[in-house]
């Protein structure tokens, strides 16, 4: 793996076909060589850390996730600098993307309306928009709106009149029982057992991320995730074939992701 790496990154973990990297994914970026990563799954900060309180488990908590998801803006400027933010890093991604490769980001209301401007303004073409709708989302404890039960997923490449995105249309349609996929995607949030090597405050489920590992990439191929948290698209990716980079600031996030990384590595040594 260290071969995709421009200058010397030093690896928080390294196998025949993961790293993951602490640092900032701005910097790091850099790093890594132009055009060399065949998909880009990215799950970025959404900026719900405004002390209000959500219901989990059945007990009333702070919908404050992290430093990383709390960034303090002026009122003024908020929306300009969080836009700006999303530009700077998708701009990052774009470069060490390939000319066919393709760039999963998932959002919620709170930042996917600037994603999908970012995407546009930095040159991607938007190819599907995919609802998660989630069959057990926490309850709305204020009761004054409806149920927050969905997230958004863009899948989009490079808007290049040469760019042909890989879309593994056959494995989507036995997946979905013989008809094609639809961009509606119904499931649960992560199950516990995901969890038992530690807990992320927005780790994505398994299923979710598998699915978009075969549909849109071969096997071999190199996926990186910017904001890897506790590793979910790398166990999707080592599980299916894959190569893996990832890459997050936070430490305690990254042993979480080695450990589940391990695990897939040695289940598939067993077989």
């Amino acid at each position: 793996m260290k071969e995709l790496a421009a200058k010397t990154v030093s690896y928080y973990y390294e196998s025949d076909n993961a790293c993951i990297i602490l640092g900032d994914s701005f910097k790091i970026l850099r790093k890594l060589k132009a055009e060399s990563i065949d998909m880009i799954f990215a799950d970025p900060p959404y900026f719900l850390s405004n002390d209000g309180i959500t219901c989990q488990g059945g007990r009333m908590v702070s919908v404050n996730k992290a430093s990383w998801d709390k960034i303090e803006f002026s009122k003024q400027t908020s929306f300009a600098e969080k836009h700006a933010f999303n530009r700077k890093w998708i701009r990052m991604c774009k470069r060490v993307l390939k000319r066919d490769g393709s760039m999963w980001i998932s959002g919620t209301l709170h930042n996917i309306y600037s994603i999908g401007m970012a995407l546009e303004q930095e040159g991607f073409k938007i190819i599907n928009n995919i609802t998660w709708q989630k069959t057990n989302p926490p309850p709305n404890l204020a009761c004054r709106c409806f149920t927050h039960s969905t997230e958004t997923i863009l899948w989009a490449q490079k808007n290049d009149k040469k760019a042909r995105h890989f879309f593994n249309y056959q494995i989507m349609k036995d997946m979905n029982g013989g008809k094609q996929m639809k961009d509606v995607w119904t499931g649960s949030l992560t199950k516990p057992s995901e969890k038992k090597e530690g807990k992320h405050p927005t780790q994505k489920p398994e299923y979710l991320l598998e699915r978009i590992v075969l549909a849109s990439t071969e096997e071999g191929q190199v996926i990186l995730d910017p904001f890897c948290g506790s590793g979910t698209t790398g166990v999707a990716a080592l599980r299916y074939g894959r190569k893996f980079i990832g890459i997050d600031n936070c430490e305690e996030y990254l042993q979480i992701t080695q450990r589940r990384l391990e695990k897939i590595h040695n289940e598939r040594k067993r077989f």
